[in-house]
């Protein structure tokens, strides 16, 4: 079984180090606010000009099965998948990428940042969340 916190730390390095902005978001971010959730995937909200470059970083961590395009609430919400199969256990990881949109800027701007093991997280607010 693959180790979601393993990928999650790297990730959030990669990131970190490209100096690329995002926030967690669905299940993680959930157990930052001890509300722990059942979670086989990692969501980060992220602008729309910084998806190139975090694809791009995603493609370098292995998540590079390419799934469609989802769009729900007419355009409010916006979905990018990549997936990477782990070698040890043929399971699937998702990294889902929620564009920020018009409708949803205003969970980007009241983002937090929350203490974890290895520093700081960007992480969507408790309100963001719901």
């Amino acid at each position: 079984m693959f180790d979601l916190l393993s990928e999650f730390r790297k990730l959030v390095t990669a990131l970190e180090r490209s100096q690329i902005e995002y926030a967690l978001c669905g299940g993680l971010a959930m157990a930052i606010y001890g509300r722990a959730r059942a979670s086989v995937g990692i969501d980060l909200l992220v602008l729309s000009e910084s998806l190139g470059p975090v694809l791009t970083i995603g493609a370098e961590l292995g998540y590079d099965i390419r799934g469609l395009d989802m769009s729900f609430a007419r355009g409010a919400i916006e979905i990018r998948r990549v997936s990477k199969i782990d070698a040890e256990s043929g399971h699937l990881l998702s990294l889902d990428l929620l564009l920020v949109t018009p409708e949803i800027q205003e969970v980007w701007d009241a983002r937090a940042t929350a203490d974890w093991q290895d520093g700081t997280l960007s992480v969507v607010s408790r309100d963001g969340l719901i």
